[in-house]
């Protein structure tokens, strides 16, 4: 179905490359542009070259209508910025000029995302781009200039096994005033070697996009395999992959509220959490013998299925579990001196987040109802509901509360689910996918939202294939939240997004 130059679709639809339609790249920016003025957001924005030309696509969202939109345009070696009119285009424009040397004429501030020429990267990342379009100042990122102005440098090799990022403070005393954020340190390049999938590597790439993300990932590219070969999934199955989803997420909000209270010196919820996190985590390898979720999820269904006896031992560890975090947590909501450290701290207002295209709690914590499980519901999530957990306050204590109050709801899910598991097959076997087509499959991690878009061959392999991790959307708000802050309030605005760097660094 097309909708005002769009190609329309259901979350984990399918369609044929020729239903996409093809217009004049003007055409193609001022559609976008009005379509996100009127509640739609950008999931997706890449090139493709398709028959010897290159080809901008775009994938949209609208919450409102649950539907996925796509538009496409043949471009040459510029085509004119959507950044301008549609920040959310930002970091997807600067992406496509580092891959493809493609110029979009206007952008702003055509810093590379990736690979660095300053700051310890490699000093002939760019020396494939045209000299005369690369904007003054972008190579050696933002500076003010005052004699009083001193610079802050983070990273890129942190303590412990943090991964690799570089953060650069612009300062004035301890008030900052601008911080740049320099990822690319753990490319590796994944995107590129599923084109020609899939195959057996396939399932593990997926898996380890970003490795505290197993479910969310694998669910999507699993979707996105079903989607294009038109293979069913039982119903018992999308409910032990829910299941496994909503693990995933408590025991990721759970350790982040306790790291937020490590760094804050607050040590009875810092040690707690820590050791209950692992328990959620031990829940998961119960299903599947993984703490990750690694090898459960799998196209056509699952591997690994659940015994009465089973569900049975995983509600009681379950329920004892979280009465558990319930009691630690309330520690933090209940200290003066935490919430004096969390309230009006790294806060971004509502608008910022729906300028940029924020996702996940970040987003629902700045009041934005943004949560594909609702919006763009797939599997499980189209017979039950989770209520969408949101706050106003767009501080360090709403993103902190709202991962309460998902650790509360998703909990309840799970009980639900566990109690009322559908008696079916876990898996079907896939067939092959539909040669010279297009899917898009959205699922809503613990960070946020995923999405996954492949178009394949005249052969029903990848052609190519687009990974947009929830962080992807979220790095520029975490930049934006600094601004005006103190220097000291970093490490708990950080951990109150808690990025991933290699799931941007695909």
């Amino acid at each position: 179905m097309i909708e005002h130059d769009f190609l329309s679709l259901n979350n984990a639809g399918c369609a044929g490359m020729a239903e996409i339609p093809v217009v004049d790249i003007h055409i193609f920016r001022n559609t976008v542009i009005n379509a996100v003025t009127e509640g739609s957001r950008i999931l997706s924005l890449f090139v493709c070259p398709v028959d010897r030309q290159m080809r901008l696509f775009a994938v949209l969202g609208h919450g409102g209508k649950s539907r996925i939109y796509i538009v496409s345009s043949i471009i040459g070696d510029a085509y004119p910025s959507l950044t301008p009119a549609c920040p959310q285009a930002e970091r997807f424009e600067r992406e496509i000029a580092e891959q493809w040397s493609i110029r979009p004429e206007g952008h702003p501030w055509l810093k590379p995302i990736r690979f660095h020429h300053f700051y310890g990267g490699p000093a002939d990342v760019w020396k494939h781009l045209p000299a005369d379009w690369i904007p003054p100042g972008v190579i050696d990122g933002i500076k003010v200039e005052s004699d009083e102005m001193h610079e802050v440098a983070v990273g890129p090799v942190h303590a412990g096994i943090i991964e690799p990022g570089h953060f650069r403070f612009q300062c004035h005393g301890e008030h900052i005033y601008h911080m740049e954020i320099c990822l690319g340190y753990q490319h590796r390049g994944i995107e590129q070697a599923l084109v020609g999938g899939p195959d057996q590597r396939t399932i593990g790439f997926m898996e380890t996009l970003a490795g505290d993300t197993s479910i969310g990932h694998a669910t999507a590219g699993c979707q996105m395999i079903e989607a294009l070969s038109a293979d069913n999934v039982s119903a018992r199955a999308y409910a032990l992959r829910g299941i496994a989803l909503e693990l995933e997420r408590i025991a990721n909000h759970t350790g982040d509220l306790g790291a937020l209270a490590g760094d804050i010196g607050y040590l009875p919820v810092a040690a707690g959490c820590g050791r209950l996190r692992g328990d959620f985590l031990n829940l998961t390898a119960e299903i599947c013998g993984n703490r990750f979720g690694r090898g459960l999820v799998r196209p056509g269904g699952v591997a690994f299925d659940l015994s009465h006896k089973a569900v049975t031992q995983i509600v009681v560890r379950l329920e004892k579990t979280f009465k558990q975090v319930q009691s630690t947590v309330s520690l933090l909501w209940e200290n003066p001196s935490v919430l004096a450290r969390f309230e009006e701290t790294g806060k971004i207002t509502k608008k910022l987040c729906l300028d940029l295209g924020l996702v996940g709690p970040v987003a629902r914590a700045g009041g934005v109802e943004r949560d594909s499980r609702f919006e763009f519901p797939t599997g499980v999530y189209r017979m039950a509901h989770i209520p969408v957990a949101t706050c106003h306050t767009g501080d360090v204590m709403g993103r902190a509360y709202v991962r309460w109050l998902e650790i509360q709801r998703s909990t309840a899910f799970i009980r639900q689910q566990l109690q009322n598991l559908p008696i079916a097959p876990i898996r079907t076997k896939t067939g092959q996918l539909s040669p010279n087509g297009i899917a898009v499959s959205v699922v809503e991690g613990w960070r946020g939202e995923i999405c996954h878009v492949a178009l394949t061959d005249g052969q029903g392999r990848f052609l190519h294939y687009k990974v947009v991790d929830p962080s992807f959307h979220n790095w520029m708000g975490l930049q934006m939240a600094m601004r005006d802050e103190q220097i000291s309030d970093f490490p708990i605005c950080n951990k109150s997004f808690n990025l991933s760097y290699c799931g941007h660094d695909l």
